[in-house]
């Protein structure tokens, strides 16, 4: 199952746009200032329980996607306006293959008073939930010989005297199958244990080893690309646990469970969904839009550089960085 809110995209394509199955609208924010990639412009501010999406009120093919796992912080700062007053912008600093990106949205709605409230609230409810959605090894989720359920998990089926064949030598223990994971875990030490959610399977198959026929889980790549063996007997009790994680695993997809849950402190759980609006893009195949990566490149603590008059601007602004002009930043279709 392949999630494409884990990473960021820029100018993402409206079938992108749209909530995917189990992703849930959090909250809306208008009058929300991409203010490092696209200065002056006012868009909405879309939190879901999977990522943040931003896209310009004119021109929505003007937009970004940034899934929460990607985030290294957030936080929120205090602003002084212009014309008087203050407002408050989010900072999100991400990293996404091995480089670090940054985000800065401000928030011009003089009437707000959350501000950035409900992203922070889900984030936190995104890492605190991260059980759901990642391979877990060697972690505290067995109590008193039990296994301690996460919300909204129902235990299918318990087998004992299942053979883990992930070491050379074997050990045995207990398969436990959930609705929203695989466990398994040593009857000689709980804490040898692994926890394997239906996200991250890739395949699940009957090989045969030299340990006999064996319940093989790969997981994907995103997760690992680990390969993990089961032997479980009889033979038939094998085929029988095959089929019913298939079956599960099939339902999960269906119906996934992120494990993302927030609801506002002053609204009712009832309130907490808002529809994402539907909206109709013109797409340019005869001109691409400009390469949008290089806005948000972070350039951690050394950052300001010294500002110089610019003749295109009017104004002075700071120097931009090597290969590339002030002119070329604020166009949005490239002259050349």
């Amino acid at each position: 199952m392949r999630l494409f809110v884990s990473c960021f995209m820029f100018a993402v394509l409206s079938v992108n746009m749209q909530l995917r199955v189990g992703e849930l609208t959090v909250d809306k924010l208008e009058m929300i200032e991409d203010t490092k990639g696209n200065p002056g412009d006012f868009g909405k501010l879309i939190v879901t329980n999977l990522r943040v999406i931003w896209h310009s009120s004119s021109l929505p093919r003007i937009n970004l996607s940034v899934g929460y796992n990607t985030f290294i912080t957030v936080n929120t700062r205090i602003l002084s306006m212009i014309h008087g007053g203050h407002t408050q912008a989010l900072h999100i600093l991400t990293s996404f293959r091995n480089c670090r990106y940054e985000f800065i949205f401000t928030n011009h709605d003089t009437k707000s008073t959350r501000h950035y409230t409900s992203v922070i609230g889900v984030y936190r409810a995104y890492v605190s939930s991260k059980i759901y959605r990642e391979i877990k090894l060697r972690s505290g989720i067995i109590r008193e010989n039990r296994l301690d359920l996460l919300p909204q998990e129902k235990v299918h089926s318990s087998i004992q005297d299942v053979w883990n064949l992930s070491v050379e030598q074997g050990n045995i223990g207990t398969f436990i199958i959930t609705n929203i994971r695989l466990v398994w875990y040593a009857d000689v030490n709980h804490q040898f244990n692994v926890s394997i959610p239906y996200l991250t399977i890739g395949n699940i198959t009957i090989r045969t080893s030299k340990f006999g026929p064996t319940l093989v889980i790969l997981s994907t790549e995103a997760s690992g690309g680990y390969i993990l063996g089961f032997r479980v007997n009889p033979l038939q009790q094998l085929h029988i646990t095959h089929k019913e994680i298939s079956i599960l695993r099939s339902e999960f997809e269906k119906f996934p469970i992120f494990g993302v849950e927030y609801t506002f402190e002053h609204q009712p759980p009832s309130q907490k969904e808002i529809s994402v609006e539907q909206f109709t893009e013109i797409q340019d195949n005869q001109a691409e839009i400009s390469n949008v990566f290089g806005y948000y490149f972070s350039e951690g603590e050394t950052g300001q550089r010294k500002p110089n008059f610019s003749i295109h601007l009017g104004l002075a602004a700071e120097d931009p960085r090597e290969g590339s002009t002030l002119q070329s930043l604020w166009e949005l279709v490239p002259s050349s």
